[in-house]
């Protein structure tokens, strides 16, 4: 035979009472969770609304469409010598330039060092070549690039060493590239 303990009806409703807090306490750390990685989410596409970016094939071009950022710049996910990285295009910068944190990410060999011009003055950079570059299915090979130890994070400024390999437009919100096949 079982024998139930009674509790006096002031300890029962306690135990309920701490349950139902704890409960309630419980859901909101989910919600907070929750909504925090909501909101990471929408502002990385608003950064990089280009995250996955895809290719058009037409006849004899590979066409890749890029939305501006927020910020009104074309940043983008591609590849590195097969590496996966982050892309500001940038038609004022005459290099492709590797902040000084990538370069050990990237396998990257530093070159003769020289100075460059930045917006915050004058720097020292260090000569590279990458065997291939990747957005979408556009493949640019052989592209000069410095290391920049001086530029901070961890996005790769693509300039015009690579960029003069293929056709890009502009128009509205949109940069359009076009890479030719044989």
């Amino acid at each position: 035979m079982h024998q139930q303990k009674n509790q006096p009806e002031g300890q029962e409703k306690s135990s309920v009472d701490r349950i139902g807090k704890t409960m309630i306490v419980i859901a909101w750390l989910i919600g907070i969770a929750l909504a925090t990685w909501l909101f990471t989410g929408i502002e990385e596409k608003q950064y990089n609304p280009n995250y996955s970016p895809t290719s058009n094939r037409e006849q004899n071009t590979i066409k890749v469409e890029l939305l501006r950022n927020k910020y009104g710049h074309y940043v983008t996910n591609g590849k590195l010598d097969g590496k996966e990285v982050v892309f500001i295009l940038d038609t004022g910068a005459t290099d492709v330039a590797i902040p000084g944190a990538m370069e050990s990410k990237l396998n990257l060999n530093r070159g003769y060092s020289f100075q460059v011009n930045t917006a915050n003055g004058t720097a020292i950079a260090y000569s590279t070549e990458i065997d291939h570059i990747q957005i979408g299915e556009i493949i640019l090979r052989n592209v000069r690039a410095s290391i920049s130890p001086s530029l901070q994070g961890e996005e790769i400024l693509l300039g015009m060493s690579a960029l003069k390999q293929i056709e890009f437009r502009q128009k509205g919100d949109r940069l359009t590239l076009v890479q030719e096949i044989n």
